[in-house]
């Protein structure tokens, strides 16, 4: 990133590339305006991004200064030690589930992995912190349900009961995880009710863990509290993250949509945008281009089923450059974004099949956080919280090949040997 030179963002757009929309809220509470301008000027209170990030990246602007290259390069060095962190939760979670060759495989594949450093050194954004925000409470969620651990590991705990893994500290600090993560990401909260689930199964002590499940989703709920509550203050309406999906819903299956967000139609594109946005306020806004949404979803259905199919190719073998990119790194680039996920997704059937430790854990994952993606909208970034995993079931797939001679070969090195 230093060597690189990527902390020097573009300046055009009032410096609008230095986090887009999370830096310009960031932006508005360091200079005073409180959560507020997403866009370009003063535009007035927004919900229209999460607020962990941007928070972290106002307290980086109030040291280091708006939009300063020092500030740059201290938020790019805090996602990178966010993406540092990854690799060591990426090695417990292999380590617990599958065997100590994978755990290396797979760490050392998550620090040096392009598709995955790039966002630690060239983009202003959540990404590297919800990633690692995911990996510790999967392995949270493997210490709850202990595996991984030895006879010997589990001899050391309360011999009286087979639950002490889920203690109540350990649900506390599950649901204050869950908070933190829905703050930094919501869309991942989708995955909470399949996690809990799992780290529920196999009780033998229901009543209990149930009771302790329930403190979880008080931590939870305080946790995020504070951000619906200044929600309904300044919108006086119940908001518990975000208020701009419609505008997303329409950006992504309006007139023209062919698959790919229509950034040329959003407000920090389109002048007439931003201007009506600035007139209707932003949750009027929002509800006014969700209407719409479902209006030309209704009226063409056929185009929003192939748009969604769009998507989930893209998710899962490589979003194109609507403007095309280079023809001599593009193929490359699809070639490493398919090859790891086709490994992944075999990875993750071979360890279902093999009934793998924690395997349902992570197919629930591959299940229940993509989709809002393939109606919606898809970015490459969006990947990002379950790369670790794809790396990890990949590198098992490969280390669970079975190692045999060509037939030829074979045939060669027996040709003389003797018959038992």
């Amino acid at each position: 990133m230093t060597l690189a030179h990527t902390y020097r963002f573009r300046t055009d757009g009032d410096h609008f590339q230095f986090g887009w929309e999370m830096g310009r809220v960031a932006r508005a509470l360091a200079t005073g305006h409180g959560y507020a301008d997403p866009f370009i000027g003063h535009t007035g209170p927004t919900t229209w991004v999460p607020p962990l990030y941007p928070l972290l990246l106002a307290g980086i602007f109030k040291i280091f200064g708006v939009y300063t290259l020092r500030s740059a390069w201290v938020v790019l060095a805090v996602n990178s030690f966010f993406s540092a962190l990854t690799t060591l939760t990426t090695y417990e979670i292999a380590a617990r589930c599958f065997n100590r060759r994978v755990a290396v495989w797979s760490a050392w594949i998550w620090a040096l992995y392009p598709a995955a450093m790039q966002y630690a050194v060239r983009w202003v954004w959540e990404m590297t912190l919800s990633t690692w925000l995911m990996t510790v409470i999967l392995v949270l969620a493997l210490r709850m349900r202990r595996i991984g651990e030895t006879s010997a590991d589990i001899a050391k705990a309360d011999a009286r009961s087979r639950d002490d893994g889920r203690t109540m500290r350990r649900w506390l600090i599950f649901g204050l995880l869950w908070g933190i993560l829905g703050l930094s990401n919501p869309s991942l909260l989708l995955y909470l009710p399949a996690c809990g689930l799992w780290v529920l199964c196999g009780t033998h002590h229901l009543r209990k863990q149930v009771g302790f499940a329930g403190l979880a989703a008080l931590a939870f709920i305080l946790c995020i509290s504070p951000w619906i509550i200044r929600n309904a203050l300044v919108f006086h309406k119940f908001i518990p993250m975000r208020a701009n999906f419609g505008a997303e819903l329409y950006l992504g299956n309006g007139p023209g949509a062919m698959g790919f967000l229509m950034e040329y139609n959003h407000p920090f594109e389109a002048p007439d945008q931003l201007r009506l946005y600035k007139e209707m306020g932003e949750v009027a806004y929002a509800q006014m281009r969700g209407r719409l949404a479902w209006n030309y979803i209704e009226g063409d259905p056929g185009l929003f089923l192939r748009n969604s199919l769009k998507r989930l190719y893209f998710f899962w073998i490589s979003v194109p450059h609507p403007t095309g990119g280079k023809w001599y790194i593009e193929p490359f680039r699809v070639a490493n974004f398919a090859f790891a996920s086709i490994a992944g997704l075999f990875g993750l059937a071979l360890a279902l099949n093999r009934r793998k430790p924690a395997a349902w854990l992570f197919a629930w994952a591959f299940l229940l956080i993509p989709p809002i993606y393939y109606f919606v909208t898809v970015h490459a970034r969006f990947r990002d919280p379950l790369e670790p995993l794809i790396a990890i079931l990949a590198v098992y797939l490969f280390q669970s090949a079975e190692k045999r001679w060509p037939q030829w070969l074979h045939t060669d090195r027996t040709v003389d040997a003797p018959r038992p």
